[in-house]
């Protein structure tokens, strides 16, 4: 059984920074891309961010770039979301998605961790 489990999210004044993780359980973790992808209030599933099987290719939506990083550590199955400078808008519940492509915003996933970005 495919297991996502993400965690880090929280409360954090505008210009703060957090660090998500996901960890994964119940399949070959080192064969898959891994997305990030978030949901805000009211609003659909925005991708934000994927990485190759290797960790050796990232992708960044236009609203994070410069902001974000991601990635990922094989040998403990999990992949993380370093984000900084945040703002009000990146206020949302985040998710992280098993996939075969960089881009997607669906498929397997957590219950997801809320980012709340507010002074």
């Amino acid at each position: 059984e495919v297991q996502l489990v993400e965690s880090g999210g929280g409360l954090v004044q505008p210009g703060g920074s957090l660090r998500l993780s996901c960890a994964a359980s119940g399949f070959s973790f080192i064969y898959y891309a891994m997305t990030w992808v978030r949901q805000a209030p009211g609003k659909g599933l925005e991708w934000v961010s994927g990485i190759n099987s290797a960790g050796t290719i990232t992708e960044y939506a236009a609203s994070v770039k410069g902001r974000f990083i991601i990635s990922r550590d094989n040998a403990k199955n999990t992949v993380f979301l370093q984000m900084n400078s945040l703002r009000p808008e990146d206020t949302a519940v985040y998710y992280c998605i098993k996939s075969q492509s960089l881009f997607a915003i669906s498929g397997d996933r957590g219950q997801g961790t809320q980012v709340t970005v507010s002074s």
